[in-house]
Parts: structure tokens; sequence; C-alpha cells
């Protein structure tokens, strides 16, 4: 199928956005997506962090993916349909993301307080890049790890959007046979996005990522967020599919 228009505009932004990232290192400061209690968080970093990529192999995989699935969900949609989907799993993605991240680095926060350290200290301290030894000594080195990671950590990539992709695909063409480059066989749709998923899951907990540049701790909840807001759009859409709102 011939790539649609939407799709191509959203391919030539990606390249736009990754070339000036390689040019001008320090946009990323600006434009990835930061945890929201850091000082670097600006507001309209859910939505420019689905455009910045890590790398080439990063935004490459994505581009594939967002051309091939989304060129054809776009064509029995309509532009405005698919972006507003698109965009919609996008900020799904990150929506659990930081919310997965929160939850972990408030349950150290209240650990640390708890044993007599001030927030506004301890934030001061993340802040300028530093951390107080003596917190270690109070949480295990999984959570310490999640706490620093959600802070100073950044978000970038489509992999959100291209997850919702993917599990929207599968649910309005559940028996076309898809396959990766290192599994020969065609797998239907309904089989294989459930798959990857599962196969995601497991290697985010494991500090790996399947869709995306890789990453450590809990970042893989952003791939189940962009799903999962795919996943509940198409449901409502069907139940609603012969109102004007049809997608089928």
């Amino acid at each position: 199928m011939n790539m649609t228009p939407v799709v191509k505009q959203l391919l030539i932004i990606n390249i736009i956005f990754f070339l000036g990232s390689q040019l001008v290192p320090v946009s990323y400061e600006y434009l990835a997506m930061f945890f929201p209690e850091n000082p670097n968080f600006k507001i309209w970093q859910p939505i420019t962090h689905m455009f910045m990529h890590g790398g080439f192999m990063h935004i490459a995989f994505n581009m594939f993916a967002m051309v091939s699935f989304g060129s054809a969900l776009e064509h029995f949609w309509g532009g405005k349909k698919f972006l507003f989907f698109y965009i919609s799993c996008g900020l799904g993605s990150a929506l659990l993301h930081t919310l997965v991240n929160y939850y972990s680095f408030q349950d150290v926060m209240s650990t640390l307080m708890a044993n007599g350290f001030q927030k506004q200290e301890i934030l001061k301290l993340l802040a300028e890049g530093k951390i107080d030894t003596r917190w270690q000594n109070l949480v295990s080195v999984s959570e310490f790890s999640g706490f620093t990671d959600a802070y100073l950590g950044t978000v970038v990539g489509a992999s959100g959007a291209i997850y919702g992709l993917l599990t929207a695909f599968a649910f309005m063409f559940p028996n076309a046979e898809l396959a990766l480059m290192f599994i020969p066989v065609p797998i239907k749709a309904k089989y294989f996005v459930p798959g990857i998923l599962a196969i995601d899951l497991f290697l985010g907990f494991k500090g790996s990522s399947l869709f995306g540049s890789g990453g450590t701790g809990i970042a893989h909840f952003a791939h189940i967020g962009g799903a999962l807001t795919g996943y509940l759009m198409m449901l409502y859409w069907k139940k609603n599919q012969f109102n004007k709102n049809r997608w089928n």
C-alpha cells in the first residue's frame, strides 16, 4: 500500500526532529520528556517527546512500523481520525509511563522522609544530579535505581504511538499474517501483537525493550500505555460504529 498523506507528514516531521537533535544536542533538554517534578519538565514535552529519538536504529524501526501499519489505518479512517488516534496513543503512553514512575518515585520519597530527610532537600540534590549515599541504606537497589531513573531519566520516541497502531491493526485485521525478521513463519495479527506485547513487557523488566531504543527500569510501561490507549479507543469506536464515527 502506498504511503498515505498524514503518515508521510509525520515521517517528515520525525526526520526533521531527528536531524535537528543531532545537530543541536541541547534540544533534548527541551523536547524530550522529563519527570514532572524535575525542573527541566515543560508542558509541551508530552507531545514533543514522541518526535524525538535516541539514535538511527531507534527512529528507523519506529518509522518503518509507522509507515507499514499507519498507512493501512489511514487508508480506512482518513487523515484526521488517524492523526487523532496516533497522538492520543502517544499521550496515553506518556501518561502511563509517568504514573508508574511517579508511584515508584513517591514510594521511595516517603521512605526517605519517614527517616528524617526533607523533601525539598532531596529534590534539590537530585536537581543538581547528586544523591545522599545514606539514601541507599534505606531502600533496595532496584527501588533506589527506579527512584533516581524516574527523576533524572528522559523519555523519547514514537514507540508508544506505534504500539497503538499495532493494536488497532490487530483489532481491524485480526487474521492478517505478520512476521518479524527473526521469525520466518507468518503469524496472525491477533496472536502476533499480544505476543510482542508480552515479550516487550518481559524484556522491559529485564532492562531492555523489543520496540524503542531499549532502556532500563520501567520504561516498558510507555509501550503498554500506547497499546492500552489504542485498544480502549478501538473498543469505543466499535461500540459506536453505526454513528458518524464508524471505524469500519
